[in-house]
């Protein structure tokens, strides 16, 4: 499990207790990457350490945003498969032996790489609602990855499809469009939703709709770009 935080004090605790309840009785690690809090994120997820063990508390130096902070613990985590949740609590635990199940199964596709969830009923006010579906629909029409929900952070996905992925700031954002480029499929569930406990939001509209339209002609561009091999044989 991979979780990025910054400033989700109040919540980050009560998070890392729902996720070991949630994954009781697997074999597991837990990492926290902590994207340079000022509040006392890490100090909360620090006094856990004893009370779970399996949590890893990583922390950057300067505030790097959410997707370097997902990479980061990716390329800390030592498992083969790795799911990520958002730090605000938002996201529920429960809904990640599903998602785990989903991708996992015998009769998967040989090619399937990530399980994404999908908020069935979004516990975020209406503005928020409605400037998010209007650029799902936009990302989706153009991109064509078949994402409602773009900005879900509960995923579960091999490591080694995310770490082949091209890395940029918010690509957590696409990583179906991302994944389907290099020849993986994905898979979508509906998830959970639950409303922020402390703390705010890190995003407003605006701030979203100037990076998602900039990101979005990138990953277009990205797409247009790929050169699949159409798989690969050892000779």
């Amino acid at each position: 499990m991979v979780v990025p935080t910054h400033d989700e004090a109040g919540n980050a605790a009560a998070l890392a207790r729902e996720i070991a309840a949630a994954l009781e009785g697997r074999s597991y690690e837990m990492i926290f990457v902590d994207d340079a809090s000022r509040d006392d994120t890490r100090a909360e997820l620090a006094a856990l350490k004893a009370e779970i063990p399996q949590l890893r508390l990583l922390g950057h130096r300067t505030n790097s945003g959410q997707s370097r902070a997902v990479r980061t613990g990716v390329v800390a985590a030592r498992a083969p498969i790795v799911g990520t949740l958002d730090g605000d609590g938002q996201n529920d635990p429960a809904d990640l032996p599903r998602l785990l199940t989903r991708l996992t199964r015998h009769d998967a596709p040989t090619n399937l790489a990530m399980v994404c969830g999908k908020r069935a009923k979004r516990q975020d006010g209406w503005n928020k609602r409605m400037a998010s579906r209007i650029a799902n629909g936009v990302r989706k029409s153009l991109l064509k990855d078949g994402a409602d929900d773009s900005g879900s952070g509960v995923k579960v996905f091999k490591r080694d499809a995310f770490l082949s992925l091209p890395y940029f700031d918010h690509m957590h954002r696409y990583m179906p469009a991302l994944m389907l480029r290099e020849g993986y499929a994905v898979e979508f569930l509906d998830v959970n939703h639950r409303p922020r406990g402390a703390g705010r939001s890190k995003y407003t509209n605006l701030g979203r709709l100037a990076a998602n339209m900039t990101d979005l002609f990138g990953v277009m561009w990205l797409r247009s770009r790929a050169r699949p091999p159409g798989g690969t044989d050892e000779l």
